[in-house]
């Protein structure tokens, strides 16, 4: 067995499932909010990265002063998604807002067609150094700034929630919405705030992943992928989706070892995830974290 190879790739798996992990509790933000699944939550990881490449490329800015800029316009946009295009929808059937969001992403793929094209384009060169060898593994070093992207994007997830006057609320607009708003709390604040959360830790996503890779509107099915992430740890927990994002990651890259040395099948480590899925959802069809939903009848 390689055991030097299947380190290497335990540890891309952790980082790629840190990655995972703060796009699914984008999922979760929102969901715990407003009850919605965001269908264009890939989209949104596309875009934040087109910002920032456009940002460097065509206006010549430095990546970091490019980065916060374009993470204040994922936040706009964020604003702007649920005061336009949701805000209107409320009480309306959760199928409605649903497909409101499959029309968002089929609309933001044209519209990013249109203006970024469909080739992939690779950011400028920025860092020194493009690997890091740590403990003996070569790490990029656009993966080593994802691994600490994501444990300051967690820690203040953390902070937010358990700390914040406004993270209190939207925990309270989770529980029930009806009561918060009898407290006070402006629920049309608290959703317009959680898509504003959601579009900039996309941003942030879709940036580290056009570092390591390229930028292309392909980046979209990470929404897809990180779906099952969402699913095993739970559609309305935050630690879960952290939880299932790890999962996915590791177990995508053991199995693309298992399939590299020894099944020789392919394709292993796309589909691996959903099988792990499959079984989870027998046992656990909440997922692993997830609060079961009880109704009187």
């Amino acid at each position: 067995m390689n055991t030097s190879l299947l380190i290497q790739l335990l540890v891309n798996g952790v980082i790629v499932g840190m990655l995972y992990g703060i796009v699914a509790m984008c999922f979760v933000l929102i969901y715990k909010s407003t009850q919605v699944v965001n269908f264009a939550q890939g989209e949104f990881v596309v875009l934040g990265a087109w910002v920032c490449l456009a940002l460097v490329v065509n206006m010549g800015l430095p990546f970091w002063l490019a980065f916060l800029f374009s993470l204040v316009f994922m936040m706009v946009f964020g604003i702007l998604v649920q005061v336009v295009l949701l805000r209107p929808l409320l009480g309306e059937p959760v199928i409605s807002v649903i497909m409101a969001t499959i029309g968002l992403s089929i609309f933001m793929q044209a519209t990013m067609n249109w203006i970024f094209g469909n080739n992939a384009v690779r950011f400028p060169q920025v860092f020194d150094q493009g690997t890091v060898e740590i403990a003996g593994l070569n790490v990029e070093t656009a993966y080593l700034m994802s691994f600490v992207l994501s444990l300051v994007v967690m820690g203040l997830f953390f902070w937010f929630f358990q700390v914040s006057r406004w993270g209190l609320a939207m925990r309270a607009t989770a529980y029930n919405q009806q009561i918060a708003q009898s407290l006070g709390i402006s629920v049309g604040r608290v959703f317009a705030m959680a898509w504003a959360i959601s579009a900039v830790v996309s941003g942030i996503a879709g940036v580290v992943i056009g570092l390591v890779s390229a930028v292309s509107n392909s980046l979209a099915i990470i929404g897809i992928k990180v779906f099952p992430a969402v699913i095993v740890g739970g559609l309305d927990s935050i630690v879960g989706a952290i939880i299932g994002g790890l999962t996915i990651g590791i177990l995508e890259n053991l199995a693309e070892f298992v399939d590299g040395q020894y099944l020789h099948i392919g394709n292993m480590y796309s589909v691996a995830p959903f099988y792990v899925l499959l079984i989870i959802l027998m046992i656990k069809p909440y997922g692993l974290l997830g609060t079961p939903d009880i109704e009187r009848v």
